[in-house]
């Protein structure tokens, strides 16, 4: 039997961006469903201990940036630790992999994931900015008409639940892979979550 795997990201997360690719091919290689699940950290963090990044010691600021690099190089993955456009409000991403998981499925609102998380880390765009999305949507072959959708109620109370069943899971982190109600908390602990999809329950 196959497990199902509960995504909450934060779409501008670069520890999202680092592990997204990887998580896509553990989905693939084992067979377990994923439920596409950005959420507004900016709700999770007030009850679960967690501070915005400018709000951290400028010692834990300036270690971040350290493992960025480090992982960037493990990975061989291209990053701007420092990119343009960042800190960036991640609601407008967020609301828009709602709509296009609502709507398109699973796979699509992975593909328009790693995309925005590339535009900010690698391409230097505004992953807030709605030309933007429009643009990466256009890229991926979705309909525009998304970003209507992403504007709508139905998508906004998606969104508002999702961070709520986050808060309810006990998530704290971006990323974070729910299994069975088990949190695995960061695109280190990968390895970690691929032990739990190939064993059983």
């Amino acid at each position: 039997m196959s497990h199902s795997v509960d995504y909450y990201f934060a779409p501008q997360s670069p520890w999202m961006f680092l592990g997204h690719a990887r998580f896509r091919e553990l989905l693939d290689r084992t067979g377990a469903s994923v439920r596409v699940l950005p959420v507004d950290y900016g709700r999770i963090f007030p009850v679960s201990g967690g501070l915005p990044l400018p709000q951290r010691a400028p010692q834990r600021q300036a270690y971040r940036l350290v493992e960025l690099r480090r992982f960037s190089q493990l990975l061989g993955i291209p990053l701007n630790v420092q990119p343009r456009h960042f800190p960036v409000a991640g609601d407008p991403a967020g609301l828009l992999i709602t709509a296009v998981a609502l709507t398109d499925g699973a796979g699509p609102a992975l593909d328009l994931t790693g995309a925005i998380g590339a535009a900010i880390w690698q391409r230097e765009l505004d992953a807030a900015d709605p030309a933007v999305l429009g643009q990466l949507l256009q890229e991926l072959g979705l309909p525009p008409a998304r970003l209507d959708l992403a504007a709508s109620e139905q998508v906004r109370q998606a969104y508002d639940e999702h961070t709520r069943q986050a808060i309810d899971a006990g998530v704290f982190g971006a990323p974070s892979y729910v299994v069975g109600g088990e949190i695995f908390w960061g695109q280190d602990r990968l390895d970690l979550l691929a032990r739990r999809l190939t064993t059983t329950d």
